[in-house]
């Protein structure tokens, strides 16, 4: 008996190091792993850091075109194009019409990077991820975001192939981009958003509009998670809150800029009336919308650089 338990014993002891060993190999492998693991501000100094690397180019605006407005890029005096995919830590576009490249031209004097394609929440990214090339092009010298994109009106005085000058905007459908802990290194905590957006810019636009016999109102900005498209009684709840437009991007941009003191314009294309206002639409026949406001976009965007140049 006495040789059978000395056995037994002798097997538990043997279990129990065996499970030991195992459990501090597994402890040391996940500290090794967690050690790796970037922070979000080392993500952030990494993605500078490789755009640097390719070009000294320092930019004074970024500008984010929206769904069918790419192309606007080619006009501008291209010094570099880096695909988003090279850029390790960058986050891809999956979008459609978004081609997913970081331009850095010159227009005017002017140094702008462009974002041909946005990044949006409903790819399965994470609010910090959707605002991350905002913030690396902020560190890279940027201190004025121009953000374009395509809306639903919930307004019947805004048309399809009309634009909208954003003059405020509704987040609360969204989780803010300044969840969890604040890196004093962007800007505070606790962000003022009574005037996000940049008054003479908005002026500015307006006027070019009456100038040119373009279609420009202001009006509000409503942000929702997608991607699927809202139903004719969710548009009715966002109208009788206010809201004149929307989309699935924009608003969480607005307040990383705010958030880092960047100046902010945000300018609305409307590609479709809002669900139940009108015969219904498609990701296609929003796309062929905005391959229609091409030319406008152009002269509405040539002319606020021009505005901003003269200063």
């Amino acid at each position: 008996m006495k040789k059978y338990l000395s056995v037994i014993a002798f097997c538990m002891a043997m279990i129990c190091i065996v499970s030991l060993c195992g459990c501090a190999g597994t402890a040391t492998g996940d500290d090794e792993q967690a050690s790796a693991v970037q922070t979000y501000s080392e993500r952030l100094q990494s993605c500078k850091e490789q755009i640097a690397a390719i070009t000294d180019f320092q930019p004074q605006i970024v500008l984010v075109l929206g769904t069918g407005l790419g192309d606007f890029a080619n006009t501008l005096d291209i010094k570099e194009t880096i695909p988003y995919a090279d850029i390790e830590g960058w986050p891809i576009a999956t979008a459609p019409e978004h081609a997913g490249n970081l331009i850095f031209a010159e227009y005017q004097g002017l140094k702008l990077a462009v974002m041909q394609g946005r990044i949006h929440y409903y790819e399965g990214y994470t609010m910090e991820e959707v605002v991350l090339p905002l913030r690396v092009l902020h560190l890279l010298g940027a201190d004025t975001a121009i953000l374009s994109n395509a809306v639903g009106s919930l307004n019947l005085d805004f048309k399809v192939g009309e634009f909208v000058c954003v003059k405020d905007q509704i987040s609360s459908f969204i989780p803010s981009p300044l969840i969890g802990e604040n890196d004093e290194e962007l800007g505070e905590r606790f962000v003022e958003m009574t005037n996000a957006f940049d008054q003479e810019m908005q002026d500015t636009l307006l006027k070019i509009g009456q100038e040119n016999d373009i279609p420009v109102h202001s009006g509000v900005y409503l942000e929702v998670p997608g991607p699927q498209f809202e139903t004719p009684a969710e548009i009715e709840m966002y109208r009788s809150l206010g809201a004149d437009t929307i989309a699935m991007s924009l608003c969480d941009e607005v307040i990383a800029a705010r958030q880092m003191g960047m100046k902010v314009c945000g300018i609305n294309v409307v590609s479709n009336m809002a669900a139940g206002m009108d015969e219904g639409f498609s990701q296609d026949t929003i796309e062929a919308s905005m391959k229609e406001t091409t030319e406008d976009f152009q002269v509405l965007i040539d002319a606020l650089l021009d505005s901003l140049a003269a200063k």
